[in-house]
């Protein structure tokens, strides 16, 4: 059972010596995409939301 681990631990790392690694620029970037995107989609969900609010709201009255 031991063996069995140390061999797996063995293969992780070599599997992470063959991994290409982003620069830092790749992952400023990429964090950038991601936040605003995520920007974008909660504006138009808030927006949506206050939306069918005042919609509902009106059926109701």
């Amino acid at each position: 059972m031991i063996g069995k681990m140390i061999q797996f631990l063995r293969e992780v790392k070599l599997e992470l010596k063959r991994v290409t690694w982003p620069t830092k620029a790749e992952v400023i970037s990429s964090t950038a995409v991601v936040l605003v995107t995520t920007a974008i989609i909660t504006i138009f969900l808030y927006l949506c939301d206050l939306g069918l609010a005042r919609l509902i709201s009106t059926l109701i009255k």
